[in-house]
């Protein structure tokens, strides 16, 4: 059921961006095999079908060039923005969801924290990662429902899985609780088609709160650069 939750949540966001700009990571295709008599090389190397990313990918550009157009996540951004939060809430809603956009779905929280933790608080990568469970659950002290369409989607009896539930109470004694929460606050009311907003918005938040490596992102030798690799190359074969 997590998997079908992390699925609407991306129907809604390909519904809002109304377009396909990559291919999850890995994808390379279902018509070819080693065996075939289709001859031609394999890709390795940048795609033709994509656009061509920088020598030292920022993270705007992956914004522009790989999870553009991201309105749910820069619509996410904006709310949180406009109703005074800190900016490490922000940052936070700006890249909760990025790797939905460009990698994987299942466990989003979990594989989005990891990409960014080398480059944001630690504050901040809990909070992405925690808000994988703590939108399942309502807070009616910070005004949070459970989402309604969970209900109709999955029922009214479902309940998630054990795994969830035991990092929500963890995260709920937690001292960065709210920051989490409010990714989940933010998150849940940004999908508005009739909004269009510019990553160019929050260039100086990024620029305070991401630490952006100056071989650019995917060549800075983090634990994590092979996944940022794997959205500038998204089908290469091996």
């Amino acid at each position: 059921m997590v998997g079908k939750a992390d699925a609407l949540e991306q129907a809604m966001s390909d519904e809002l961006d109304r377009r396909v700009v990559t291919p999850f990571a890995c994808n390379i295709g279902a018509d070819r095999g080693e065996g075939g008599s289709d001859r031609r090389p394999f890709l390795m190397g940048d795609d033709p079908r994509l656009p061509a990313m920088p020598a030292r990918p920022t993270l705007i550009d992956f914004y522009k060039y790989r999870f553009a157009p991201a309105q749910h996540v820069l619509q996410s951004a904006r709310l949180a923005m406009n109703n005074g939060s800190d900016e490490k809430v922000i940052m936070a809603c700006l890249l909760h969801d990025i790797s939905v956009m460009s990698l994987i779905r299942t466990d989003h929280g979990y594989w989005c924290a990891q990409m960014v933790r080398p480059y944001v608080s630690e504050e901040i990568a809990w909070a992405i990662e925690k808000h994988q469970a703590l939108r399942f659950f309502p807070d009616a002290s910070l005004g949070y429902e459970y989402p309604e369409a969970y209900i109709r989607y999955f029922g009214a009896d479902y309940k998630p899985e054990p795994y969830i539930r035991a990092e929500y109470e963890r995260a709920r004694k937690h001292k960065w609780y709210l920051t989490s929460r409010l990714i989940t606050i933010n998150d849940l009311y940004s999908f508005e088609p009739d909004v269009f907003v510019e990553v160019e918005e929050f260039t100086d938040v990024i620029g305070r709160n991401f630490r952006q490596p100056k071989e650019g992102l995917g060549f800075d030798g983090s634990p994590t650069a092979h996944m940022w690799r794997s959205i500038i190359w998204p089908n290469n074969f091996l």
